[in-house]
């Protein structure tokens, strides 16, 4: 029995894999630190910072407590303003399971800016995503209900056919997506608000191992927030996240917060997200120079919780802005 117990729960999270790409229900991978990863969020971000260029590297692990090889992201991404446009590229790499199931996504992105405001204060940015998603796994590697025996007290037999029929195990699909976001830039107010609107598989292409009429259906994301200059050594900001993917929806809300060190000139950061129905996630963090680098932490209490104890995804996000070397009062999303 805790042979089966140990094997099913190192199945579970695998086999949610193969269910979710042939199957339209299925919801694309995520980031629970969303506003640290720019290109991630919206096209209409890019190149959206005062600086000359912006990398930017994300990692983030999840459901180890269930599954021997768990999920894995990675993203890199680099940015740069241009007048008023600005130009980057975004990899991304997902990994799950021990069938091995991983998706590479690889994004050409350009965001072009405007002030409807002659301060220059309000500001609406649109942005255009382009590139490919390939997404591949080893099949034999992954085992069915069909091939559990009750001899030897339980198990999987890998040798007895599983009656799955997979036509390949790798496939290329386009990607397209489109954002645009509004903010206030002027950093002096008490209130900088924000609000972004994004759309993700414009092209929702079709996608499947079994050679299905499968399509992946369009993602859809709204963030609002915005930054409230407390005192001018702290600032909070709460803000959300809804994402829509057919039928799935999840909603997210968070409050940021940031102190300014004199002495050492430091930002500490810190927040917090909920998720509704999934998780809560708490994370540090401090920013100086060009330098921004967090840590979080998801605690689960969806209901998996019973085999994951509580223990959900840990997150690590870095960023670099190369500074320009006369900075200037100009166009900055308050996002930080």
């Amino acid at each position: 029995m805790k042979l089966f117990n140990a094997i099913t729960k190192a199945s579970l999270v695998s086999g949610f894999v193969i269910v979710g790409v042939n199957n339209a229900k299925s919801q694309d991978f995520h980031l629970s630190m969303y506003d640290a990863a720019p290109l991630f969020l919206n096209p209409a971000m890019t190149g959206v910072f005062e600086g000359d260029w912006r990398i930017h590297l994300h990692h983030r692990t999840q459901w180890k407590a269930v599954n021997f090889k768990p999920y894995t992201s990675y993203l890199a991404s680099f940015d740069m303003p241009y007048n008023k446009w600005g130009f980057g590229i975004q990899l991304q790499n997902f990994r799950a399971g021990w069938g091995n199931y991983n998706a590479f996504q690889g994004l050409l992105s350009a965001a072009y800016t405007l002030s409807v405001d002659a301060q220059k204060s309000h500001n609406i940015s649109f942005g255009l995503q382009a590139g490919f998603v390939n997404k591949s796994l080893e099949a034999g590697l992954h085992t069915f209900n069909n091939q559990y025996v009750t001899t030897n007290g339980g198990g999987f037999d890998s040798e007895l056919n599983s009656n799955e029929n997979f036509a390949r195990q790798s496939v290329f699909v386009p990607e397209v997506n489109f954002g645009t976001m509004y903010y206030y830039a002027k950093q002096q107010s008490r209130l900088n608000p924000f609000v972004g609107f994004s759309m993700f598989n414009l092209l929702q292409p079709k996608e499947t191992f079994f050679g299905g009429d499968n399509k992946l259906p369009l993602r859809t994301y709204i963030n609002v927030g915005t930054r409230i200059n407390i005192t001018d050594l702290f600032f909070l900001i709460p803000k959300a996240l809804i994402m829509h993917q057919k039928p799935g929806q999840e909603i997210n809300f968070g409050l940021d917060g940031g102190y300014y060190l004199k002495h050492s000139e430091t930002y500490l950061l810190a927040g917090t997200l909920f998720r509704n129905k999934d998780a809560f996630m708490l994370y540090l963090g401090a920013r100086k120079a060009s330098y921004i680098a967090k840590i979080g932490y998801d605690i689960n209490f969806s209901t998996l919780r019973p085999a994951s104890s509580g223990r959900g995804a840990f997150e690590i996000s870095f960023t670099y802005m190369k500074q320009k070397a006369k900075p200037r009062e100009g166009k900055i999303c308050p996002r930080l």
